[in-house]
């Protein structure tokens, strides 16, 4: 698979907490946890367990950090 995206991180996938409508997908990638929000159906539709050898692509405009200092 080829994408214009430049921001791929190579991952493990950890832990996978099922809602109703979406899961929260932990990832180990590269020892740090990356925490992703997708629906259960998709989930489901690309097979995704514990172990799970995954690819996260990061399309993003804006990070925004904040503090009470």
């Amino acid at each position: 698979m080829k994408l214009s995206a430049r921001n791929q991180l190579s991952g493990t996938v950890k832990s996978i907490n099922k809602g109703e409508a979406i899961a929260n997908v932990a990832l180990d990638v590269a020892g740090q946890r990356l925490v992703a929000s997708i629906t259960v159906e998709a989930v489901d539709d690309l097979g995704l367990s514990e172990g799970t050898q995954v690819t996260a692509i990061i399309k993003a405009s804006d990070v925004i950090i904040a503090t009470d200092a």
